[in-house]
């Protein structure tokens, strides 16, 4: 039976931002997307999902966004307090920006509030702190026809900080990017990391952006997507390029490759 809980800080797991348990997804077409998946997520601990196309990561976020329900287990998603407004306490950031275009920068950014009916005045406040985090206090006037890719995604991410959730989803947001963009905002992104204290879980099919980012990189299978393997990454904080250039970099890409290799295998074969 499907089952998904929120719960506050008293719970039993108050150390943990996300469990999941025997979690499996079948859509209606007979396809079994995910599962059986046993995954726990610490409060501010930064983890990737990697794997290959088709195996479940963004079907894993949308569960626990609560944005779809398992066919079997249980997600359960902890937040400090009991008293959040709904979808307060989860912000999600897809691979597509997704930004209205008749409208700006400051509006893009203000819809989740709005739907939170958040006094104008509140609003202002957070729509203006989410921008300077994300470097485009200038660009707040400007519409998203104006704006670069790399822009377009930081747009996004205003866009989900902007109500101050607990918890961070992104599903391959830098994809689509450019590599010296890609490598900027995968910079810009573990500094609002370390400075927010967020739980941020991130899909990707990087090796190396999984290994850049991440305390942990959880490889999954092909489909059905489970875990094949969960790597620490230990290393000194903060991260720069100093760490993408080293030896143990190196080491923990090749650690990862290995334990990602067989999931293709698995894919070919399907």
């Amino acid at each position: 039976m499907a089952d998904r809980t929120s719960s506050g800080a008293g719970s039993d797991a108050a150390s943990l931002a996300v469990s999941l348990r025997g979690v499996t997804k079948t859509y209606d077409s007979g396809v079994m997307a995910l599962g059986p998946l046993d995954l726990d997520i610490r409060r501010g601990e930064f983890v990737s999902l990697l794997g290959p196309s088709g195996c479940g990561k963004s079907t894993a976020l949308r569960l626990i966004a609560g944005l779809a329900s398992p066919s079997a287990g249980s997600v359960r998603v902890s937040h400090p307090s009991d008293d959040l407004q709904p979808g307060r306490g989860i912000g999600f950031v897809f691979q597509e920006p997704t930004l209205m275009p008749w409208t700006s920068v400051r509006e893009n950014v203000r819809l989740p509030l709005k739907l939170a009916h958040v006094p104008a005045a509140d609003a202002d406040a957070r729509i203006a702190e989410a921008l300077s985090r994300v470097g485009l206090s200038d660009f707040a006037d400007n519409y998203p026809r104006e704006l670069s890719g790399g822009m377009k995604m930081r747009v996004s991410l205003a866009r989900a900080l902007v109500t101050d959730p607990d918890i961070l989803l992104m599903d391959e947001p830098f994809a689509a990017l450019d590599e010296i963009t890609r490598f900027r905002l995968n910079n810009d992104l573990l500094t609002l990391w370390r400075n927010l204290g967020k739980t941020v879980i991130f899909v990707t099919h990087s090796v190396f952006e999984s290994v850049y980012l991440s305390q942990r990189v959880v490889v999954m299978t092909a489909r059905p997507g489970r875990i094949n393997a969960q790597i620490q990454v230990e290393t000194s904080e903060p991260r720069s390029e100093e760490f993408r250039t080293s030896a143990v970099y190196a080491d923990y890409c090749r650690k990862v490759s290995a334990a990602l290799a067989p999931s293709y295998e698995g894919q070919a074969a399907l």
